[in-house]
């Protein structure tokens, strides 16, 4: 295939280049200037909080790989000296960790390169589309298969901290005893890649969903293709949110139809890798389901709107953009918000709020900050040097709730609203507040 000249500036070059894997830290939803009107060429600057197309009027710029780079310290040899002097201080603590799943089942994972023969690139005229995804699922026999990696291409930071190795493991069987899974659809932030929730999207595996998490090629800061090619944001200056959130409801449409062909029997993989046994009689595309943070959640009403086989949705901090604020919506959906960000002060939210004809929760999680959405929240403070974030610059992206208490929360909510809604298990825990989760405020 014939391929798009890349083109990217030296600052992202350094993040594709250099260090490929702060895509999963720095860019995971987190303040690309493609909100209304802006260029994604424009600089970022601290106050530029409405740049962030998943951020609430008022947040702070949450930490982009391209933003200025006065914002946060640079992650490579050239960052002035002394920029971040104080924070290369701090010892490495080695390789970095995520909680472990909570669910009842084993975790397996599989990577998949799928090609929309019928759509081009909206980003690069003459190409076909294409996108990796990662499906996530309930296992058995785990100890046979090896560990997963995070699907980025590079596992080391700066000072030779290592990033987390996860619960998953590469092509282990599917556990029969899960019975036919329901489907969760994952999609990440802007600039962020499928990467970025794993925390969240591997405890929704262990608990018996098949969570599919999407690359959404050419709007994120780097995807690793098989033979190691690489495809890096394309986004041409001027693009907006709204169309980027236009073409990750198509990706979303065309995932699961490629789902609904492995329930068939097919292998939709380029490669024709061969998929986990027990899968093809595992997919259940009847119960389908949808997530994201930041730009990924602002994704999910059009997502919604674009195919009607997904059943139920939930929005994790993120602002909308286009016209499925204004269209009406009877399918169950949750928002769930940071600290100072909710329907009362973001008026894509109020609109979307009005058209939600079916189950709707607007909740929000005490203490948090933007970034707590994503697994950012327990890596920054693992090793903020590493990361090259100050202590004030990690409380404004994170807020000051205990970041494993935050995924607790997160954990327990995410998954009682899609057990509810696609298992039929209620818990009543989404009824009103709880005396266990004081964290948790119902917006009425």
């Amino acid at each position: 295939m014939k391929h798009a000249r890349r083109r990217h500036s030296p600052l992202r070059a350094r993040v594709a280049g250099t260090t490929g894997a702060l895509a999963v830290i720095l860019g995971a939803g987190v303040a690309p200037a493609v909100a209304a009107g802006k260029s994604t060429g424009t600089p970022m600057t601290a106050a530029a909080a409405l740049d962030d197309p998943a951020q609430a009027p008022g947040q702070a710029a949450a930490l982009d790989a391209a933003q200025a780079p006065d914002q946060v310290a640079a992650l490579d040899a050239a960052q002035p000296p002394g920029q971040a002097a104080a924070l290369d201080a701090a010892p490495a603590p080695g390789q970095l960790t995520l909680p472990a799943p909570t669910g009842r089942y084993g975790v397996g994972t599989v990577d998949l390169h799928l090609r929309d023969t019928k759509r081009t690139d909206p980003w690069v005229p003459g190409q076909q589309r294409e996108l990796m995804v990662s499906l996530w699922y309930p296992a058995t026999h785990t100890s046979g298969y090896p560990a997963a990696q995070l699907p980025v291409s590079q596992q080391v930071l700066p000072g030779g901290v290592t990033l987390p190795t996860t619960a998953g493991h590469t092509g282990a069987p599917v556990g029969r005893k899960a019975g036919k899974l329901p489907v969760l659809l994952y999609s990440p932030g802007g600039r962020g890649n499928r990467a970025t929730g794993t925390a969240l999207v591997q405890d929704l595996a262990s608990r018996g969903y098949l969570v599919v998490t999407i690359d959404h090629t050419h709007d994120t800061g780097d995807v690793v293709f098989p033979g190691g090619r690489h495809e890096v944001s394309m986004l041409p200056p001027g693009s907006k949110s709204r169309d980027l959130i236009d073409v990750r409801a198509a990706d979303t449409h065309f995932v699961i139809n490629q789902l609904a062909e492995i329930a068939r029997g097919h292998n939709p993989d380029v490669e024709h890798k061969p998929l986990p046994h027990g899968l093809t009689q595992a997919v259940s595309t009847k119960h389908i389901g949808m997530f994201g943070a930041s730009l990924g959640g602002g994704s999910v009403a059009a997502a919604m709107h674009a195919d009607s086989r997904i059943d139920a949705g939930v929005n994790l901090d993120g602002q909308l953009f286009g016209s499925s604020v204004h269209q009406r919506l009877d399918r169950p959906y949750m928002l769930f918000s940071s600290e100072h960000h909710n329907r009362n002060s973001d008026r894509s939210w109020r609109r979307l709020w009005e058209n939600l004809h079916g189950e709707r929760l607007d909740l929000k999680l005490r203490g948090s900050g933007h970034n707590s959405f994503v697994d950012n929240q327990v890596l920054f403070p693992q090793a903020p040097g590493a990361f090259g974030i100050t202590p004030e610059a990690m409380q404004q992206a994170l807020g000051t709730i205990d970041p494993n208490r935050s995924i607790e929360v997160q954990r327990t909510y995410v998954a009682a609203f899609f057990d509810k809604h696609l298992r039929h298990r209620n818990s009543h825990l989404l009824d009103g507040p709880s005396r266990h989760y004081p964290e948790v405020d119902f917006i009425r």
